[in-house]
């Protein structure tokens, strides 16, 4: 029987997580950890809760123990454009949470699983589908600290046989949260703003083409990483991953054909688009495809129907 926490439970990737690990393993069996002492009802009703600081260890330990853990999502961390403007604040959260989660686990045997993120990369990794092994220099913080993560995450598995696992996400889109300070964040202001206002003004600007996907398929991903047999992961930390490549005048376009009316306007930020120009323009991620069976399963155009139906309120969900 799996006991699973998942920490940063309230953030865009754990607020879907959640849930789907609760379907799978059943509620009770899933601990949801977030900064919040009030998250959303759906995390706090519908299983477990527990207020956790990631930077303190010996809280982590205890409700690890008191919850019987045996698998980890570590979530918590700050995002790229957040991370670039208190960069101190970055290195402690993403590192030191990091670190205290590794050593947690290690003591108690848990298996871990830590996402990395497409930020890895940096102007001198190739730019069109580099593989999963090449070069990651990246320049934001957000980046240093993923890379170090990586590596992180690998030499306790080599030193201490500790089961840890990762995927490099790419910019994930939902219509369930908010962004958090992300610099893909642009491809989920933008459905909500072309409803509301039939508008957006983009921080990047055209030809800035970036991996991306869907919620669903981001959250069956993590979970199938952790499912799959260890002795086909050749890689673990962490694999290449995307769905689909796009510019942001290619998603108007497609928003458009089911908004005619719709008008995107630029006004480029500098700290985010100076953080896009760093990252390949897609990824190659047939290692994942290869080693664990990955395949997305939404299109650009599947995505963007969904997600204008589901902020429209015309009653269309998803499942992951």
């Amino acid at each position: 029987m799996h006991r699973i926490l998942v920490t940063g439970a309230t953030g865009q990737i754990g607020s879907e997580l959640v849930p789907a690990l609760r379907a799978r393993y059943g509620a009770a069996n899933v601990v949801a950890a977030g900064h919040k002492k009030t998250p959303m009802p759906e995390l706090r009703e519908a299983g477990p809760y527990a207020t956790l600081d990631i930077l303190e260890r010996g809280a982590l330990a205890a409700l690890v123990e008191l919850e019987r853990i045996d698998t980890i999502y570590h979530l918590a961390a700050l995002l790229s454009a957040k991370a670039e403007t208190d960069p101190q604040l970055a290195w402690e959260i993403n590192m030191g949470g990091l670190v205290n989660v590794l050593e947690v686990a290690r003591l108690g045997n848990c298996a871990v699983f830590h996402p990395s993120s497409i930020g890895v990369f940096g102007p001198s990794t190739p730019p069109d589908r580099p593989p999963q092994v090449t070069i990651q220099r990246p320049n934001t913080m957000y980046g240093v600290t993923k890379v170090s993560g990586e590596l992180l995450c690998d030499y306790y598995h080599r030193r201490y046989g500790l089961d840890t696992r990762g995927i490099r996400f790419p910019g994930l889109i939902s219509h369930k949260t908010a962004p958090g300070g992300g610099t893909t964040d642009y491809a989920v202001e933008i459905f909500s703003a072309a409803i509301k206002y039939k508008q957006y003004t983009c921080f990047l600007r055209p030809g800035t083409s970036l991996d991306m996907m869907y919620m669903p398929d981001a959250i069956r991903a993590a979970m199938e990483i952790m499912e799959a047999k260890p002795e086909k992961l050749h890689h673990r930390n962490a694999y290449n991953l995307t769905a689909m490549s796009f510019a942001p005048e290619k998603l108007a376009a497609e928003i458009a054909r089911h908004i005619p009316d719709f008008i995107m306007l630029y006004q480029p930020d500098p700290i985010r688009q100076a953080i896009a120009d760093s990252w390949p323009n897609s990824l190659d991620d047939s290692a994942a495809r290869a080693d664990w069976g990955w395949q997305p399963r939404y299109t650009l155009a599947e995505m963007t129907r969904e997600m204008l139906a589901a902020l429209s309120g015309s009653g269309a969900s998803h499942e992951p």
